[in-house]
């Protein structure tokens, strides 16, 4: 009997002692989605000592399975966060000696309404007009402005695409396969307009210098035969151009100097009157005009160009209205 007592003594006194040893416990559990019970891989659950300090945490398997190993015993809170989901909060979970903890957490997705994107892409020297398919080029901003021979006239980059020539150099007449200049179609924004260049003449399409200012123009298109319905009976060529809008965000100055004048920029947004409404606007003056009234001869005696030119457009998009654009030549 005394040896049963004694025996019976020692194992209490030793769960005792192996009690006060432990001091933590493992948790482990399951993350999963609260609608169709799918294995969340990946998601984060941390402890919490207080509402804005964390001290460790883990991932879930590939099963949505976790482990959480040395969490000190007591009454201890969690958080559960996953992409796309909301974060979930367990507090004041029970951690006891005797036996691991296991959470089972069903977390629901973060439903957010957002308005319409859409992302759209053109490849490069792919046609604006969908109904175009052969005889067509792009003309790009940026290959008008640094093609060699075209000085930022959009006519002069035509005149190297195949089948095209020119009149002279001291013109911008624009040939195709033989047809005349007279019978080449401007277009600029969808409306038809007359020749766009300083000193044309009557019933040409042509001229010495460019009124268009590359700087304001996208991506157009140059169409050197089998036209559309839409351009009626065109014969000799279309360039159908685009003006490009302004900075929406930001304001933007230009300065530059060159053959075709001394040209003044600015674009930015417009304040006031709706959501990424802007504003564009290039002004030019003749290069020698400027040369000759600061005194310096280049040698062109009398013949001194003397003109200006201003390009603008205003851009102005509205939730139910449409877009309303301003433009001018």
């Amino acid at each position: 009997m005394k040896r049963k007592l004694i025996l019976f003594l020692f194992i209490i006194l030793s769960n005792l002692s192996f009690s006060q040893t432990i001091k933590t416990q493992t948790i482990r559990g399951t993350i999963v989605d609260s609608e169709s019970d799918y294995p969340l891989p990946g998601a984060a659950i941390l402890l919490l000592t207080d509402s804005s300090t964390t001290t460790f945490g883990t991932v879930t398997d590939i099963n949505g399975y976790f482990t959480l190993e040395n969490i000190p015993l007591g009454r201890q809170s969690f958080m559960c966060q996953y992409i796309g989901y909301k974060d979930q909060n367990i507090n004041n979970y029970l951690v006891v000696v005797g036996k691991e903890g296991y959470l089972d957490i069903k977390l629901e997705q973060d439903v957010t309404s957002l308005s319409e994107v859409v992302i759209s892409s053109r490849k490069r020297g792919e046609v604006n007009n969908t109904l175009v398919s052969v005889s067509a080029n792009t003309l790009e901003q940026d290959e008008i402005i640094r093609f060699s021979g075209s000085l930022g006239d959009v006519s002069r980059m035509a005149q190297n695409f195949a089948g095209v020539s020119g009149a002279s150099d001291d013109r911008n007449d624009i040939i195709v396969r033989g047809n005349s200049p007279s019978n080449v179609l401007w277009r600029l924004e969808g409306l038809d307009i007359p020749s766009p260049n300083h000193y044309a003449s009557l019933g040409a399409t042509g001229g010495p210098i460019s009124m268009l200012n590359a700087n304001n123009l996208k991506s157009s298109d140059f169409l050197s035969g089998a036209f559309p319905a839409e351009y009626a009976n065109v014969t000799g060529a279309v360039l159908d151009l685009k003006l490009r809008n302004g900075n929406s965000n930001k304001y933007e100055f230009l300065g530059q100097i060159g053959f075709n004048g001394f040209e003044f920029g600015t674009e930015g947004p417009i304040n006031g009157i709706g959501e990424n409404a802007s504003f564009l606007i290039n002004y030019r003056y003749s290069t020698l005009q400027v040369f000759d009234i600061l005194g310096l001869d280049l040698g062109t005696g009398g013949a001194i160009p003397q003109y200006q030119d201003i390009n603008f457009k205003v851009n102005v998009p509205t939730k139910k209205a449409g877009t309303f654009s301003f433009w001018g030549l």
